[in-house]
């Protein structure tokens, strides 16, 4: 018992769904001790109760104690809002009529461009602690609303600052090839240049990214252009990973798991038959109910074949102001098994372990053992199934980050 000696606390009598190989991995009656950020033993509390009592005694009181939560799929950073495009899409009003009147993405890249870095940073703020009420540890912050060297990598800057102000994790990911911006209309190639040749690798070189994303689809970039973008990352030692197959099949998925992405995320429209590049490169689907909810769509992922492939499913809130201005990963999960049938466990995967192998982080993220950062959230909850169960009414009694308990 020397790891609860030497502890900086311990939480005692909890219960704990580890998320082990992707399941609850229930152990109950349990204490967990951390040191230096780290979880550091987990053992049963019968054998630890000469330790109750101590000033680094954390009483869970039989609450469940879960990792911390992953939404790896946002668009955070931004400027500007769309309510009155969602109001005329409700009342009929084509997509293609609302981009000519200045509306759909290119209003959100004009109100972004013209923000300045504090701006976007203050925006950004409320959103990042509403999915932090809710036991979220670790965001991915996609840019993609700059669509110039100099505004995307503000965004990415701004991304960064809010993981170092606030108690979170903070993953930001280059989408460059988001959409094509107007100056480049009729030149899109000339657009994927000056992605390949300035953007990415200056934002190498600052080190503002992990890895770079993109839209492979019919109103964004075609699988050539996508190629090139991704080849240019990976030259510069980027992770790589794919917005793909949400409209249209353009084979986006294979392109990108063939060339090692870690996720591929949308996929309502992936051939269920042509799994087998995500098995072999173990490249995680990525599943977002929020735009699915958003845009009413009808055509689901194909859950059961991903399923049966044994391709790992995450589940991220897709949070931005066109198509999912959701920022709350529990909904997420309730909307991941009541439209897309993933059972209440694999929603849970899905926002902890997946999600923390969509990342590239799953070494030190996504599961409670010994090791792993300690970064983990208590419940006040009877099973971890009511996590994807009930919404709206917060069970959440403990954030911790790196080992110490916050509160938003």
């Amino acid at each position: 018992m020397q790891a609860f000696i030497d502890a900086d606390r311990y939480w005692l009598n909890v219960n704990l769904a580890t998320m082990q190989q992707g399941r609850y991995a229930v152990q109950q009656d349990r204490a967990v001790a951390v040191k230096d950020g780290r979880i550091s033993a987990i053992e049963p509390m019968s054998a630890l109760q000469e330790f109750i009592g101590r000033p680094e005694a954390l009483a869970g009181k039989g609450g469940w104690l879960t990792p911390g939560l992953i939404d790896c799929h946002t668009h955070l950073v931004f400027a500007g809002n769309r309510a009155t495009e969602f109001e005329q899409r409700l009342q009929g009003v084509p997509y293609e009529q609302i981009a000519k009147q200045g509306g759909g993405i290119m209003a959100t890249v004009r109100a972004t461009r013209e923000a300045s870095e504090q701006q976007l940073f203050d925006l950004a703020v409320p959103r990042l602690q509403a999915l932090m009420r809710e036991g979220v540890t670790t965001v991915e912050v996609k840019s993609g609303y700059g669509l110039s060297v100099a505004d995307e990598h503000k965004l990415l800057r701004v991304a960064r600052r809010l993981g170092e102000v606030f108690a979170v994790n903070i993953e930001p990911t280059l989408l460059g090839a988001h959409a094509l911006p107007s100056e480049y209309k009729d030149n899109p190639d000339a657009y994927i240049a000056l992605v390949c040749e300035e953007m990415i690798p200056q934002a190498a070189e600052q080190q503002l990214t992990r890895a770079v994303d993109v839209f492979c689809e019919g109103i964004g970039f075609t699988p050539a252009q996508c190629e090139a973008v991704f080849s240019a990352a990976k030259a510069h030692g980027l992770a790589i990973k794919g917005h793909t197959e949400q409209l249209s099949d353009l084979k986006g998925s294979q392109l990108a798991a063939s060339m090692g992405a870690l996720s591929v995320d949308h996929l309502e429209y992936l051939d269920a038959t042509q799994l087998q590049p995500l098995v072999d490169n173990h490249t995680v689907a990525v599943l977002l109910p929020g735009a699915f909810y958003f845009l009413r769509e009808t055509r689901l992922p194909p859950i059961e074949a991903l399923r049966a492939a044994g391709i790992p499913m995450a589940v991220a809130t897709d949070f931005n102001p066109g198509t999912s201005p959701l920022a709350s990963l529990r909904w997420m999960m309730g909307m991941a098994c009541t439209l897309f049938r993933l059972t209440p466990e694999e929603a849970l995967a899905g926002v902890t372990c997946h999600a923390a192998q969509a990342l590239g982080c799953a070494a030190d993220r996504g599961l409670l053992a010994v090791g792993q950062r300690a970064d983990m959230v208590l419940w006040d909850i009877q099973h971890p199934a009511e996590l994807a169960y009930q919404q709206g009414v917060s069970c959440l009694k403990q954030r911790i980050f790196n080992g110490e308990v916050h509160h938003v």
